[in-house]
C-alpha cells in the first residue's frame, strides 16, 4: 500500500537524498556526469530546494510504504501555472528499487486530484527527448504537446518534450 504524505521542510533533506540516488541511473545514457551534478546541485542544494517550496510556490509529495518510513518517491507541482488553468508537474522520480510498482501513477493521481480542486483543466510536464519515462508519460494519459531546448548554464542545455495531459 501506498501513502501519499505533503513534504515539509523537514523533508527536503530526504528529497535530496532520493535524487541523488535516483537521478544516475535515470540519466546516465542520456547525459555527462558533469551535467547531472551540476543540475543535482543547481536544483537540489537545500537553498535551491527552499526558494522552490517558499518562494516559487511548488508543492512537493512524497510516496511512502503504509506504516513505514521508507520513503519510494516525490513529486513537485505548481497549480495554474503562470496563470493558466494546468498544473506543472516539476519533478517525479522514483527510486530505483521502487520503479514499476505503481508509485509514479500514485504520484500523479494525486497532483491531479490537487489540480482539479484548484479548477486546473490540464496537467504539463517537461521530460528529456531521450528519457524511458516518455513511455510512462504517455501510458498515463500525456500526449507530446512541443518541444523546448533551455539553457541551464555552464555551457549545459535540457532537451526537452513538453507533454500534457488534459483531466476529465
Amino acid at each position: 500500500m501506498i501513502t501519499i504524505i505533503p513534504a515539509t521542510d523537514e523533508h527536503l533533506p530526504v528529497i535530496r537524498d532520493m535524487a541523488y540516488r535516483t537521478w544516475p541511473g535515470t540519466f546516465g545514457q542520456i547525459l555527462t556526469d558533469g551535467q547531472i551534478q551540476y543540475m543535482l546541485e543547481m536544483m537540489y542544494s537545500p537553498m535551491a530546494l527552499r526558494a522552490q517550496v517558499h518562494e516559487q510556490k511548488h508543492v512537493f509529495l512524497l510516496a511512502q510504504e503504509a506504516d513505514q518510513d521508507t520513503f519510494l518517491g516525490y513529486v513537485s507541482y505548481e497549480l495554474t501555472y503562470r496563470h493558466q488553468p494546468v498544473t506543472k508537474i516539476h519533478k517525479l522520480y522514483i527510486v530505483p528499487e521502487s520503479q514499476g510498482k505503481g508509485v509514479g501513477n500514485a504520484l500523479v493521481g494525486a497532483v491531479a486530484d490537487a489540480a482539479r480542486q484548484a479548477g486546473d483543466e490540464a496537467l504539463s510536464l517537461n521530460v528529456n527527448r531521450f528519457n524511458k519515462a516518455v513511455g510512462f508519460y504517455e501510458r498515463l494519459g500525456f500526449a507530446v504537446a512541443g518541444s523546448e531546448t533551455i539553457d541551464i548554464g555552464n555551457g549545459f542545455i535540457m532537451d526537452d518534450l513538453i507533454m500534457k495531459k488534459p483531466l476529465g
